[in-house]
């Protein structure tokens, strides 16, 4: 029912991808990697082919730019109810703070805020666990001491000692909301969660309101509660929308005030319908006027520049109904777009040739539109931490019917790629020279292989099972994993198929073998290096990864194969590492196909139960041994496991009070990007 799929690159290969000559050009000069500090790496990207946009294209992209912006403040908001007073207590000090900033718990203290930055909150954004501070309580009440009281978010009366006592606890004791996320299925997921999504209700309460209006045989459904909070309040249990006139009203109206000017300069009337739509969308927080907005998006296959914008996804909500605010503006690379219509173009004999069952494919797969995209801005939800590849819009009826959209954020992927030439993590966690220099010939593009199918054909392919209803109600918190699961699977199930090779996208089954290897990789070893000691896999992407890879390793191993010799995938320890040997890819692509039918299955017929058991037995425990030894052995390459981005700057170049150009800057400092974010882009109270 998703997908904007989360997918934060794992470093697996140096070989940069093709790109714009434009690109390559400024590229050597360029400074990809900005800074790094605890487990985050800061990166840029940069936006080849905006120089040569229209007058108009430029105001248009710039206008959105605003839109997109505008709305930062609501991310913070919804990952907890205390987030925006906390940043805005912690940007104080660092505006105001007038002690000694060279100390070694200052040095902390920055580092903290840049982590709450990341974020967009106190909570990982991949761990979802609560960051708490290195530096000592005592220290803070020293920073709040030493800050502009003038500059403090102090509440109702509140002296700074007030405040001081609120978030003492809230910051350092991590039994205060210490998940954004819980999603044990023994606890109660909306009362254990931090996430800003409810308020004084229980998880049973939350179930119980939406049976009583989700109707599971209407054939198109709109998103329940997708744009709004429930609470109770004076017994009555209600949503509260996110709407122009109602909770999150003042960002909501800035985002409509630049959406109109938009509308002025659209490339063609479909997308100037589009935008409309979404303004009146943003307006009622009628969510069926969201649904006209993502079928006339989806048509809109012509435009240059493009537009995600809205509460998209349901990741943080561990009940899978409200999604957070992110927007995302672009321009399309035609170039680098060919590649990925050749396999949009063939969506329905990926379909046919599934191993799914035949009752769960579609007959008919409708309008799958894919393309690359060069990324102008990111906010809310897709920033500073993005995704690399996107499917929208995620209502199942929607995609069935009217078809989706599918892109590759090319320039992002380039961004990770040049870091990557330095990174060291396929020489450490390679087993051989073959596959070092089969991941260096090929592991670029089988990685935007596998990011396009997964998004082209993955997210969009297969159908419920009638009066079946939506993921987020039959698998319930485990919806976004296995879901996940499903379209990775497509992928590597067609990686490593001629087809690809006939088409004209790969040159040849060596560069699926690059992609089988990478996977296998990450999803037993190298994404462990972002887990904490002791602790379990919660993000939906990784428990995904974890899921397949050590089902295939464990459905592989000899005892579980006919002829009983020679395991699919082999553990080997060599000068006490342990690597992961692919000895037979064939066979491996059949139990990616064996993997997928059930996952599909599980989704057609909104089996919860074998669906818990997939996660729970494969995709959240860490073999402790292992983890221990990848944590050391990723600790000598001395890079962060984690990325994000600073956005580059739209400058209008102005003529008295008429704008004449729109120049585009590469800002290099992330803390001043974030504190001018917070000067330019703060529209909520700091309580909503």
């Amino acid at each position: 029912m998703r997908q904007l799929s989360k997918i934060l690159i794992i470093i697996t290969g140096i070989t940069i991808m093709s790109c714009s000559q434009d690109l390559k050009n400024k590229e050597d000069n360029f400074k990809y990697l900005t800074e790094q500090f605890a487990d985050l790496r800061i990166q840029r990207y940069q936006v080849p082919g905006f120089e040569e946009l229209s007058l108009r294209q430029k105001l248009l992209t710039y206008y959105l730019y605003q839109a997109s912006l505008s709305g930062r403040d609501m991310i913070y908001d919804q990952n907890y109810k205390h987030n925006l007073y906390i940043r805005r207590t912690l940007e104080a000090i660092v505006k105001t703070y007038n002690g000694n900033k060279s100390t070694p718990d200052y040095q902390k203290f920055l580092t903290y805020v840049k982590r709450v930055w990341f974020s967009n909150g106190i909570h990982h954004h991949y761990a979802n666990k609560k960051i708490i501070p290195e530096f000592s309580k005592e220290y803070f009440t020293e920073l709040v001491g030493g800050a502009d009281e003038y500059e403090l978010p102090l509440q109702n009366m509140e002296t700074p000692n007030d405040l001081i006592k609120k978030l003492t606890p809230i910051l350092f004791d991590p039994k205060v909301d210490g998940m954004k996320v819980n999603q044990d299925p023994n606890a109660d997921m909306v009362k254990s969660s931090a996430v800003n999504f409810y308020e004084g209700v229980t998880q049973k309460e939350v179930e119980t309101f939406y049976k009583k209006v989700v109707n599971p045989n209407n054939p198109q459904p709109i998103s329940y509660g997708l744009n709004s909070k429930l609470l109770r309040e004076k017994g009555e249990v209600f949503e509260r929308h996110w709407k122009a006139n109602s909770m999150y009203a003042a960002p909501i109206q800035k985002i409509i005030y630049w959406l109109q000017k938009a509308v002025e300069v659209a490339e063609n009337e479909q997308q100037k319908k589009c935008f409309q739509l979404l303004i009146n969308y943003y307006e009622t927080g009628d969510l069926k006027i969201w649904d006209e907005y993502n079928i006339a998006w989806v048509k809109d296959t012509t435009s240059v520049v493009d537009l995600v914008n809205g509460f998209i996804e349901t990741y943080n909500d561990p009940l899978g109904y409200r999604a957070n605010y992110e927007s995302i503006v672009s321009i399309k690379d035609n170039e680098a777009t060919k590649r990925i219509k050749a396999i949009s173009t063939n969506a329905q004999w990926f379909e046919d040739n599934s191993p799914i069952m035949p009752e769960h494919k579609k007959k008919n797969v409708k309008g799958i539109s894919a393309k690359v995209i060069t990324v102008v801005v990111e906010a809310g939800d897709a920033s500073p931490s993005t995704p690399i590849g996107i499917n929208l819009p995620n209502a199942n009826w929607i995609r069935k019917e009217h078809g989706s959209k599918s892109v590759n954020l090319g320039n992002i992927v380039h961004s990770y790629n040049m870091f990557a030439t330095t990174s060291g993590v396929l020489q450490e966690f390679a087993s051989s020279n073959e596959e070092i220099e089969r991941a260096k010939k090929y592991g670029a593009l089988s990685d935007d292989l596998h990011t396009d199918m997964h998004e082209v054909i993955g997210h969009a392919s297969g159908q419920l099972n009638p009066g079946v209803g939506e993921t987020n109600e039959t698998l319930k918190n485990y919806a976004s994993t296995l879901e996940e699961a499903r379209a990775d699977l497509v992928a590597l199930y067609y990686v490593f198929d001629q087809k690809l090779v006939d088409i004209g996208v790969m040159p040849s089954l060596d560069a699926g073998k690059a992609e089988y290897d990478a996977f296998i990789k990450n999803g037993l070893l190298i994404q462990l290096a972002r887990i904490q000691p002791g602790e379990n896999v919660e993000e939906a992407h990784m428990r995904n990864r974890q899921l397949i890879a050590k089902w295939v390793y464990e459905k592989g191993l000899p005892e579980n194969l006919p002829d009983g010799k020679t395991g699919v995938i082999e553990k080997k320890v060599k000068d006490g590492k342990t690597y992961f040997v692919i000895n037979d890819y064939n066979k491996l692509k059949i139990l990616f196909g064996q993997l997928l039918r059930e996952i599909q299955r599980i989704k057609s017929e909104g089996d919860y139960t074998a669906g818990k058991n997939l996660v729970e037995n494969y995709g959240v425990k860490v073999d402790q041994e292992i983890h221990k030894e990848v944590l050391e052995r990723y600790k000598k390459l001395n890079i962060s496991p984690y990325a994000g981005f600073i956005n580059p700057k739209l400058v209008p170049v102005m003529n008295g009070n008429q704008i004449i150009d729109i120049k585009i800057e590469y800002p290099e400092d992330f803390t001043k990007q974030m504190l001018e974010y917070s000067k330019e882009f703060s529209f909520l109270p700091t309580y909503n």
